[in-house]
């Protein structure tokens, strides 16, 4: 059975896989050659200081993944197109469910934050990043 951060980060890895046309990776490389439908590549991120509470002991995480979001398309005003596209379709399965069907109290994100990549003899690739927070509570900070 895994551990209560790992279970949350397992659970958006799956709510990523439903964002239509997109390949889903979790802390892959960022490959040379993006497929049409967009790269999803969830990052582990950081669980950062808990708040703890005492009887029954529990701590209290808004643990900060990140989602890095890949396209790649000629000329430029498609690859924004295609980016914007992707983000509101992953707003949009989030928004469906944000307690990844209860493997967390709630997540919320971030807006993104956007960089163009040149990659030699092709198309250009536009990426962005949105800090997806998982709050959760769990009896032991390693399970």
């Amino acid at each position: 059975m895994p551990s209560k951060r790992e279970a949350a980060l397992m659970a958006l890895h799956a709510a990523l896989t439903r964002v239509p046309g997109a390949v889903v990776e979790r802390d892959a490389v960022v490959p040379e050659h993006i497929l049409p439908g967009g790269l999803l590549i969830l990052r582990d991120g950081e669980p950062g200081e808990p708040e703890i509470t005492l009887s029954p002991l529990s701590y209290h995480y808004d643990h900060a993944a990140a989602v890095e979001v890949l396209v790649q398309a000629a000329p430029p005003a498609a690859r924004a197109l295609a980016l914007d596209g992707l983000l509101r379709a992953i707003a949009g399965v989030l928004a469906a469910d944000p307690t990844l069907e209860g493997a967390v109290d709630w997540l919320t994100w971030s807006a993104p934050r956007t960089e163009d990549l040149a990659v030699p003899g092709g198309p250009g690739i536009k990426g962005a990043v949105l800090t997806v927070t998982l709050t959760y509570s769990t009896p032991d900070p390693l399970t």
